[in-house]
């Protein structure tokens, strides 16, 4: 563990990823904030978040096939640094005296957007590569709290400064955040193709799916395994009805809220991979997954804000504990050379259920309806644990169809 804590790669990438996290994220809540605030506001910043839903949807199988075929740090300093042009464009303009109108700001929120859908997958691939099996947990468990860490000293600063200070000069923060993590991650000594296909030339589009089929148990218990991030995501719609409308409370329950389960995802970052070097990664995420499946279960039913905030603390191990020891059973048991279109497959299907649920959920908004929700929610994610449990319990056993090895062979 303290190998990897001195290991400069982890440094740079730890600090690049914060710089960017923090600089993105106050950016990517100012933008949707300011949208939504503006004339039909609701609508715009609605049908923007559809179009780029549709359009992360679209990228997503491709950014995979990317990811496995060029240096993963080239696609890495290519995110950073079409971020810094972008940002830096609109900040000088903003100088200049550009008034930023509804389609600036869409063009801003949709270049943000695709960063993240190009940037975790790379990253997540990166990381796979470059560091010994031996630190997958401790790794995804450290990059979970960083994480967390950067997602709430941005809402803390964007809180405090959105009203007070002027996109163009948000935006030139934004913009020196990538530049400096484009200088780290340029600084982290690298070699690709290694133990990769990667120089073969024309690779299969569909490499993660074909090693997939021949892993069906290990798609099965991946697949069920993503219910919980579907889960954040939906509930992320969900709760602010619920406490308006169940609890009867304010806005200061959903930021305590929000506070808490930041508290709670941290939590899970230091002891998943604790528990997961005791049990096996496979046994904690059904521990996990069986937390969070709980923990929606019953909130349907409380009517007391402390219960509730009390079982965010839940939600958030859950969540966040399910998502260390994932990708941890991910970089293990997947070939690096598969590791961008196998990730961008589930990626996919994800995008694809949360607005299946997101449209389904829209129409069941407010009370009583809002009740309906969080049964339909439940009921996947009891599901779900139980196809965890099953395939699971398989994995464990040794079935879980074709080995890393004969699927170099087959699905380069």
């Amino acid at each position: 563990m303290n190998r990897l804590y001195r290991d400069r790669r982890f440094c740079f990438i730890v600090a690049a990823n914060i710089l960017s996290s923090i600089g993105s994220g106050i950016t990517m809540i100012a933008i949707p904030w300011l949208l939504a605030s503006g004339e039909n506001g609701g609508k715009v910043f609605g049908y923007a978040a559809i179009a780029m839903t549709i359009i992360n949807f679209a990228v997503t199988p491709f950014f995979g096939q990317l990811i496995d075929r060029f240096s993963r740090k080239r696609i890495l300093l290519f995110g950073e640094g079409a971020g810094f042009i972008i940002i830096a464009a609109f900040s000088a303009a903003g100088y200049f005296g550009l008034d930023y109108e509804t389609v600036h700001l869409i063009i801003l929120y949709g270049a943000g957007s695709l960063y993240y859908t190009l940037f975790y997958p790379a990253i997540f691939a990166f990381n796979q590569e470059i560091f010994d099996p031996s630190h997958y947990r401790r790794l995804n468990g450290a990059m979970e709290i960083q994480g967390q860490l950067s997602s709430v000293a941005a809402g803390a600063l964007a809180a405090a400064i959105i009203s007070s200070v002027p996109l163009e000069r948000l935006l030139l923060i934004d913009a020196l955040t990538y530049l400096g993590a484009f200088g780290l991650f340029w600084l982290i000594p690298y070699t690709s193709g290694e133990n990769s296909v990667k120089q073969q030339g024309k690779i299969k589009a569909v490499g993660g799916l074909l090693f997939l089929k021949e892993s069906p148990v290990l798609f099965v218990f991946l697949f069920a395994s993503m219910m919980p991030f579907i889960g954040v995501m939906v509930t992320n719609y969900l709760f602010p009805v619920y406490i308006a409308d169940i609890l009867q409370a304010d806005a200061s329950v959903y930021g305590t809220q929000s506070m808490i389960y930041g508290i709670g995802a941290a939590f899970a970052g230091l002891a998943v991979p604790a528990i997961a070097s005791r049990w096996g990664n496979e046994k904690s995420m059904i521990l996990t997954i069986g937390a969070y499946t709980a923990a929606i279960s019953v909130i349907v039913f409380i009517k007391d804000v402390p219960v509730f905030l009390s079982l965010a603390i839940v939600l958030a191990f859950g969540n966040a504990g399910t998502r260390v020891a994932r990708n941890a059973l991910m970089m293990e048991r997947v070939p690096n050379h598969l590791i961008g279109r196998t990730d961008s497959l589930f990626r996919s299907m994800g995008l694809l259920i949360r607005t299946v649920l997101l449209v389904v959920f829209t129409g069941l908004s407010g009370a009583p309806s809002i009740a309906f929700s969080f049964y339909i929610l439940s009921f996947l994610l009891i599901f779900s644990f139980a196809a965890a449990v099953i395939a699971g319990k398989l994995l464990q056993e040794g079935q879980p169809g074709k080995t890393i090895g004969e699927a170099k062979e087959n699905t380069a």
